[in-house]
């Protein structure tokens, strides 16, 4: 396997590993704004994602960024709290939580965080003297991962209101409600332990 390959596959595992779950959740409730109409504004979102954590990556891989572990499994369900609140939330201050705009800086200020997580990995793979090829190849896996979960989720989501007859308001209360209450679990744990 080329050096390529290995970092692309390291990549995409880490996205679509069901032990990185809380990656997982964060996609799935940062998508949960968006109807199946707007695919482009989802495409988007997740590439703001992604250059967030890559940002993140390049700066832990200069040794710019410290790791602290404990302050990452903090950082990374509270980022899925607030994308869950600001899906259901509206805000009369200068827009809406609900705006594109916004909800594609959140996806790229939050990227930055998510980025702490796939930092560690990424170093420990990381044994050239160029960053630029392995630091692509693991996020062109990292982005081929995220849109196969995504592309999984709007099928889902499909399905539910085409034979369900589901609205989207619901799918996105519910998996908001749901993404809230997994990684409040996983904020309060990161607190106080298992």
């Amino acid at each position: 396997m080329s050096n390529f390959s290995s970092f692309f596959a390291s990549g995409w595992e880490h996205i679509v590993d069901v032990k990185a779950y809380d990656h997982l959740l964060f996609v799935m409730t940062l998508c949960a704004a968006f109807t199946l109409a707007q695919w482009k504004q989802i495409l988007v979102i997740i590439t703001a994602f992604t250059i967030g954590h890559s940002g993140t990556l390049i700066l832990s891989t200069l040794d710019m960024v410290p790791a602290n572990a404990q302050l990452i499994d903090m950082l990374i369900p509270f980022t899925i709290m607030l994308t869950a609140l600001a899906n259901v939330v509206e805000y009369d201050g200068f827009g809406k939580f609900s705006d594109t705009k916004i909800k594609y800086a959140i996806a790229l200020v939050f990227g930055l965080i998510h980025g702490l997580a796939f930092a560690s990995n990424f170093k420990f793979m990381l044994f050239q003297d160029s960053i630029l090829m392995p630091l692509f190849a693991f996020n062109i896996g990292i982005e081929a991962g995220q849109l196969f979960i995504v592309l999984l989720f709007m099928l889902a989501l499909w399905g539910y209101t085409k034979f369900i007859k589901g609205t989207h308001l619901k799918w996105k209360v519910f998996i908001s409600g749901a993404g809230f209450g997994i990684a409040a679990t996983l904020f309060l744990n990161a607190i106080y332990g298992n």
